[in-house]
């Protein structure tokens, strides 16, 4: 599988940004997808999930504020509202096989797209 992440840049606090994950080159039909991030000097983190049947999961850090959706079973977005600083990283699209936890072991990863919130 391979996945393009695109739809970053830089923000007001209180803002809005769309990401967006494109995937390609899949066969399996159980998949989780999903978005972390990682902001400088920290360790990446789980930011939201979705499964193949459109189950989400959202950290408690984004909750009420960011949404996963998917349009379709190639392109996974990352709805984020009320952007604030803190919500400065690069994020990160991932898939992996559908079992398991789907906040950890992911087997293939997007190359990453800046956000940055300015406050």
């Amino acid at each position: 599988v391979q996945l393009q992440a695109y739809g970053g840049g830089l923000v007001q606090a209180g803002g809005s940004l769309r990401l967006s994950c494109a995937a390609s080159g899949r066969t399996r039909s159980m998949y989780f997808m999903g978005w972390f991030r990682q902001a400088p000097e920290k360790e990446r983190e789980f930011v939201a999930a979705i499964t193949w049947t459109g189950v989400t999961y959202h950290a408690g850090s984004v909750k009420g504020r960011f949404t996963i959706s998917r349009d379709n079973a190639k392109n996974t977005d990352l709805q984020m509202n009320s952007l604030k600083p803190e919500d400065t990283a690069v994020y990160y699209c991932a898939e992996k096989g559908g079992s398991g936890s789907v906040y950890r072991d992911y087997d293939h990863w997007g190359q990453g797209t800046q956000v940055t919130v300015s406050s």
